[in-house]
């Protein structure tokens, strides 16, 4: 039996909480068991120059956590002067991932900045922050449509994430701190809504995993994911 008496193919509870932030355009509290995310989406009338006059947009992400997210006080990034490589990988794998289903064409010459604030930390931190960034993105560009700003079809489909890995010699869904401390191999699958995959980070942590092990992987992954996109549907609606 998992620590948290889950069965190996079972969620989290999760939650979607959408519109939670008065001032931003799109907002979501998302939790992920005890990992809790504030998510906002913010539009921004600049673009990176490197794009300018190319006559497309821009998605972009930013993640943190806050100083007591943890069991003991993280010190502020800020306070540091730089951020942390796990930081500056986290939030690039967000970025891409809601890229990947946004037409940025149709999206014209904006920049939407997503904003990623871990509140508190139990494992999954960056799947939970890109399945509640989707809500975000999706309220963000709901706002824009409702002004004339742009047109259907900017969303191209949903986008959702979730951990796997392997506890015990046994494939285990969604895994909270205490399984990732421990797990033989951990992975993170990031998805669409439609089934396709944009991006797999998997590590063994002790000896290498097998073929098998990972098809069993993959195949909690896709059942998660489906469920984390009914639950974006159902939030959404």
């Amino acid at each position: 039996m998992r620590p948290s008496n889950r069965q190996p193919d079972e969620l989290r509870s999760v939650s979607l909480e959408r519109g939670v932030v008065k001032y931003a355009e799109g907002s979501c509290f998302v939790k992920f068991g005890d990992t809790h995310v504030l998510v906002t989406a913010t539009l921004e009338d600049r673009l990176p120059p490197w794009l300018k006059g190319q006559g497309r947009g821009w998605v972009t992400a930013e993640y943190g956590m806050l100083p007591r997210a943890t069991s003991e006080r993280t010190r502020r990034e800020a306070a540091a002067g730089k951020q942390s490589g796990r930081t500056v990988e986290i939030q690039r794998l967000i970025g891409r991932s809601l890229r990947t289903v946004i037409d940025l064409t149709l999206l014209g010459e904006r920049q939407i900045t997503v904003d990623c604030d871990v509140l508190q930390a139990d494992g999954g931190t960056r799947t939970a922050s890109i399945t509640g960034a989707w809500v975000a993105l999706h309220d963000c560009i709901a706002w824009m449509k409702a002004r004339g700003l742009v047109k259907d079809g900017v969303v191209r489909d949903h986008v959702a994430a979730v951990s796997c890995g392997v506890c015990k010699n046994v494939a285990v869904l969604d895994l909270d701190y205490a399984e990732d401390s421990e797990a033989q191999t951990d992975a993170n699958f990031v998805m669409t809504g439609s089934g396709t995959i944009i991006e797999i980070q998997g590590t063994a942590e002790r000896e290498p995993f097998t073929e098998e092990q990972f098809l069993a992987l993959l195949a909690l992954a896709r059942k998660g994911i489906g469920k984390l996109v009914d639950l974006q549907k159902l939030a959404v609606t």
